[in-house]
């Protein structure tokens, strides 16, 4: 059997699935010790117009936009404009203080505690395209927060969204002249720009692909836009691989161009939360270890592509891979990269070791309520212990560390969660625990299991039916039969959502978003008071407890 490649040999059957003429791909660009290794487009940069990606196409690097934001940030600091431990309110006083006034450090490592404004607009609005300044408005009109400062840590687009204001008022210029400005020009990053409206045609710009079912089968696509024209700090860079490629080497360099040595270190600097939790992210960057070797990097999403820039410091191997919708997952493949250049410096597995199922049988359909107003639910996928939240499909997430099964945030950008495996022990009535311990970002909060046997929805939903508002979601809706099925239709300025209700307890209903561009399903907490319905609250991931309130 021949002896499996390596280098850069092996790097084009990483890429062989999307090295293809009729269909979206990606670029990518790979660098050692300084020297360009790799550069390649493949497939389509614009599947209507035929035309194929090339090293020079320009793509969205989506959240890996954040770092530069944090830069930003400290370049204003640096100036003596700002401070970067100063609460957000001294530079946005429209903000409301919910828990607490987060600071901008707080913001850019993720611990502010703020909803998240993609979140509010796509729970009333789908993906409706709102203009600039909807995002900041909703982050204004926002009445509750997922957390006191400080206490958790959990992904908010919309405190980055926050921060480029910040940058905007205290720099005297628009956010994207001072990226200009600032970091792009000296450093030779003349293909960088950043962009906050898919509606702008940019020169050598590459379209969003998003999948969806032909009508005669097989696979058709429709154009990726953002669901506002306002993406700024948050996700707004476009670039080309040369340009970050040439952004990484500065990044690894001892000697910057850009930023003192002072702010170089807080931008490397992850964060402590309150209860002592170190964790894995910084000032828009990750930074842990992968198979014994350290890497520095972010990854993003965008609608119709996806972004990842990575670096191994100690090795200087930089890569950044950039798709506009081409079918790949692009945060395993920079790891075949790692494995594929550094074969003799790594060691271990290139996964975790996840959470066998068959002696948690007990669990699987258990469905539990947290404070937080998330459900969390068991299942077997595959042999291994799946974990689901808001009644969406179980995924294999929880790492298996012994006495404890863990799900990182480098996997899902929130938590870290963590169960106590002899917290998962059937009671004993053989059934799951009614009641579960879990902990996110060190927090421990009880999970309540819901009902085995939800009440039927026809006589649990009637107390439900009515007109209810939200100051949260700036929204209305409405829940009543339609036929048989229990349906909430909501309604804001730009879109309209429609849901189908369905009991899993005279508390909690599951909500299936009935959207062809966004589905999924969320949970719905029924709020009374002396047995009387007074509101609903329902969230995402990112945008806990928001809330509407029943009309008379």
């Amino acid at each position: 059997m021949p002896p499996a490649k390596s280098g850069v040999a092996a790097l084009d059957d990483i890429f062989q699935s999307v090295d293809r003429s009729d269909a979206p791909g990606l670029v990518v660009g790979v660098a050692q010790q300084g020297r360009m290794v790799y550069r390649r487009g493949f497939g389509l940069s614009s599947i209507e117009h035929a035309t194929a990606n090339t090293p020079a196409t320009r793509m969205r690097i989506g959240s890996v936009t954040k770092h530069f934001t944090s830069l930003a940030v400290l370049l204003l600091a640096e100036d003596g404009l700002l401070d970067a431990d100063a609460p957000v309110t001294r530079y946005l006083p429209e903000l409301p203080e919910l828990l607490g006034a987060p600071t901008l450090r707080q913001l850019m490592n993720h611990t502010g505690g703020l909803r998240c404004y993609v979140d509010i607009q796509t729970s009333a609005g789908g993906m409706a395209v709102q203009p600039a300044g909807k995002a900041f408005a909703a982050q204004v009109q926002q009445t509750g927060a997922n957390f006191a400062p400080g206490e958790r840590q959990l992904y908010c687009n919309g405190s980055y969204h926050l921060l480029s204001i910040v940058v905007d008022r205290v720099a005297g210029m628009p956010f994207e002249q001072f990226l200009r400005q600032r970091i792009f020009e000296p450093l030779g990053m003349l293909d960088s720009v950043c962009a906050p409206s898919d509606m702008q045609i940019l020169p050598g710009m590459a379209t969003l692909h998003v999948a969806r079912p032909a009508p005669g089968g097989g696979i058709g696509w429709r154009r990726g836009i953002f669901m506002t024209e306002g993406v700024r700090g948050e996700g707004g860079i476009i670039s080309t691989i040369d340009d970050m490629l040439r952004w990484l080497a500065h990044l690894r360099a001892p000697q910057k161009t850009v930023g003192s040595e002072a702010s170089w270190r807080q931008m490397l600097s992850t964060a402590t939360l309150h209860g002592g939790l170190q964790t894995v992210y910084a000032l828009g960057l990750f930074r842990h270890p992968y198979r014994g070797v350290e890497t520095v990097y972010h990854h993003g999403a965008v609608y119709g592509g996806m972004c990842q820039m990575l670096t191994v410091p100690a090795h200087a191997l930089d890569i950044i891979i950039m798709t506009n919708g081409g079918p790949i997952n692009h945060i395993e493949a920079s790891r075949r990269i790692i494995d594929a250049m550094l074969p003799t410096h790594l060691h271990g597995p290139a996964t975790p070791r996840l959470a066998k199922s068959a002696r948690f049988k007990h669990l699987f359909g258990a469905q539990y309520l947290s404070d937080s107003g998330l459900v969390f639910g068991f299942a077997d996928v595959g042999g291994q212990l799946g974990m689901s939240m808001n009644f969406s499909p179980p995924a294999p997430l929880l790492r298996d560390e012994g006495r404890q099964f863990r799900i990182a945030f480098e996997d899902l950008a929130m938590g870290p969660f963590v169960l106590q495996v002899a917290d998962l022990a059937a009671g004993g009535d053989g059934q799951a625990p009614a009641v579960l311990p879990f902990s996110e970002s060190g927090q421990v909060m009880r999970l309540k299991r819901l009902p085995t046997r939800p009440p039927a929805t026809a006589s649990a939903g009637q107390a439900l039916l009515g007109r209810y508002r939200s100051a949260d979601l700036d929204a209305e809706a409405g829940i009543a039969f339609e036929g048989e099925v229990l349906t909430l239709r909501m309604r804001g300025g730009y879109g309209a959502r429609h849901i189908v209700l369905q009991a899993a307890s005279a508390q909690v209903f599951r909500m299936s978003i009935q959207d062809e561009q966004m589905p999924g399903t969320s949970a719905l907490v029924v709020e009374r008071r002396g047995g009387v319905v007074t509101g609903l609250r329902f969230g995402t991931g990112r945008a806990r407890g928001q809330h509407y309130e029943k009309l008379p």
